[in-house]
């Protein structure tokens, strides 16, 4: 095995199977536990989108002070801050978990930063698509069991056995994360730039540059939908018959990892906009969210397909327009650009929380979904462009 299939990337995915564990149970434990608790939907959305928006908040710095001072030296840093994150949640209450979430946003931030920017740099130009794209798989391969455990764990009543969970998970990824390795292409380390360029003017090119607009907004929009699917599937799940949340979570993690796998050599990496593809990833969307909020008169099926429909969505957006940018942004601040992409990203995922929460309180988990189905068909058009500032 060679390029991004190589032994030195496969300890990185290892990391980040390890790193994104967590994750994959705390999405279930929090929504659960703060009902338990009388938390309403808003309450828990903010609890949940706290963690993202801070990662989004962070994430232009994480790429500033990765450019400057190297991958690996930030990694071994966060990973110290996560596992205290991690063990926060054992011992706290609401409350508690709300800082603990903003903690370990902060080490996301930094972490998948470091872990993309290390894999776009260490990558020739061929393989730097479907390395982003094995990165994401494996950050999405806890999902496929995390929600099972954790609702394993809540069934069974014993957040003893979450305390150990937590601990060994933070131990034993600060233990592989520390001897973690990330080395530049040739071609990479001798274009580094040397020129500085101010933070601050690298946050207008979010706006001022079309291509990193587009992709940001589209990358928002999509967010939005998955971050609503992520906080409240658990608790919509209740209401409906012969469904499972966990079921629901496995199958949706289960088709990204199966799709950006079998994908990963076809996903765009030339560095040409690709509308009919971008347009069709978006009626995925459309009709993924679609089916979710149908579920309540359609039943299981159209549950389940949604799921499977999501993740084949969520599997091909991120690693195409990421590869995409990585082609067309300026190499003297594209790690700060790119930074800002990936916040965009996070803000949807905590806006989906944030602002669907409230909309399931005032209507229903049904309605809510289909409002997600709207903006999926609105960035159907949103994706089309033939200017030659983008297909060239």
């Amino acid at each position: 095995m060679s390029g991004a299939m190589s032994w030195p990337f496969l300890r990185l995915y290892g990391l980040v199977i390890l790193y994104f564990s967590a994750n994959s149970i705390l999405n279930v434990i929090i929504p659960l536990r703060g009902e338990s608790l009388g938390a309403s939907n808003t309450a828990i959305g903010l609890i949940m989108g706290g963690y993202l928006f801070t990662t989004m908040f962070f994430r232009p710095w994480a790429g500033h002070i990765i450019q400057k001072q190297g991958p690996i030296k930030v990694l071994r840093i966060i990973l110290i801050i996560n596992g205290f994150a991690l063990i926060l949640y054992t011992f706290t209450g609401l409350g508690g978990y709300l800082v603990a979430r903003i903690l370990q946003g902060v080490s996301t931030a930094f972490f998948s930063m470091a872990l993309q920017i290390g894999i776009i740099d260490a990558l020739p130009e061929k393989d730097r698509s479907q390395g982003i794209s094995l990165y994401s798989l494996f950050a999405n391969l806890p999902g496929i069991i995390g929600p099972l455990l954790a609702l394993g764990i809540w069934q069974a009543g014993g957040m003893n056995y979450f305390t150990i969970v937590m601990v060994v998970i933070a131990l034993s990824t600060g233990l592989i994360g520390y001897s973690a390795k990330i080395q530049k292409t040739k071609e990479q380390a001798i274009s580094t730039d040397k020129q500085e360029v101010s933070m601050f003017s690298s946050f207008g090119q979010l706006v001022k540059n079309p291509v990193l607009f587009k992709c940001s907004v589209l990358m928002l929009v999509s967010s939005i939908v998955f971050g609503a699917i992520t906080t409240f599937i658990p608790l919509y799940a209740a209401q409906l018959k012969s469904v499972n949340a966990g079921i629901y979570l496995m199958l949706q993690a289960g088709t990204v990892v199966f799709t950006r796998f079998a994908l990963r050599k076809k996903i765009p990496s030339d560095g040409k906009w690709h509308s009919s593809f971008i347009m069709g990833t978006m009626l995925v969307l459309a009709l993924a969210a679609q089916c979710v909020s149908f579920s309540t008169m359609g039943g299981f099926i159209f549950f389940y397909l949604g799921a499977i429909l999501m993740g084949v969505a969520q599997a091909i957006l991120y690693p195409t327009l990421t590869s995409y940018l990585s082609f067309v942004l300026p190499k003297v601040n594209r790690n700060v650009l790119i930074g800002l992409f990936i916040a965009m990203a996070d803000l949807g995922v905590s806006l989906g929380g944030v602002i669907m929460g409230p909309i399931a309180d005032f209507s229903s988990y049904s309605f809510m979904y289909m409002i997600c189905a709207i903006l999926g068909l609105a960035m159907i058009i949103f994706a089309y462009d033939r200017r030659k500032i983008f297909v060239s």
